[in-house]
């Protein structure tokens, strides 16, 4: 039974030293209990991550209301730049894709191995907060490599494939 998403906050611990952010539909009978909060949809979860200091955000796609995209999408937005890590059972090509392009890191389809997880979660710790927007920008020059379109002093220039 769905009870909704959890926004979990994983301290430092022994054995695990990075502080990461855990946005992720959870289960009534599944739920974590040390996690630190609880929201109702993805929008909560969205201001839960922007406050925090996290080294890596572990993010569901499946979250109710705002998914995981458009969580991911708006972090990158507030200029965000903690690394992202999506977790789902969503593995099409087109959902990697549009999960990468959407500003996430890396992109990691379950069933996963836990061992797989936390060497990700570690080369992600290593990267830092660089800023990576999805959409790229230089002078009066801007790009988006998603949709493949370019804009010039603000005018959309044409492009050929």
């Amino acid at each position: 039974m769905s009870a909704g998403p959890a926004v979990a906050s994983s301290p430092k611990t022994a054995g695990f030293s990075h502080h990461c952010l855990m946005v992720a539909a959870y289960d009534e009978e599944g739920a974590d209990p040390g996690r630190r909060g609880r929201t109702e949809d993805g929008a909560t979860a969205l201001a839960e991550a922007k406050v925090g200091d996290f080294d890596v955000v572990l993010l569901d796609v499946m979250l109710p209301g705002m998914d995981g995209f458009d969580v991911c999408r708006g972090l990158r937005a507030e200029k965000v730049w903690a690394p992202v890590l999506m977790l789902t059972a969503r593995n099409a090509v087109a959902d990697r894709i549009h999960g990468l392009d959407a500003g996430a890191d890396d992109y990691l389809a379950k069933p996963f191995s836990f061992e797989e997880l936390l060497a990700r979660v570690r080369a992600l710790a290593r990267r830092g907060r660089v800023e990576r927007p999805a959409v790229l920008s230089g002078g009066d020059l801007t790009m988006d490599p998603a949709t493949r379109q370019v804009w010039r002093d603000e005018q959309e220039a044409g492009t050929h494939p």
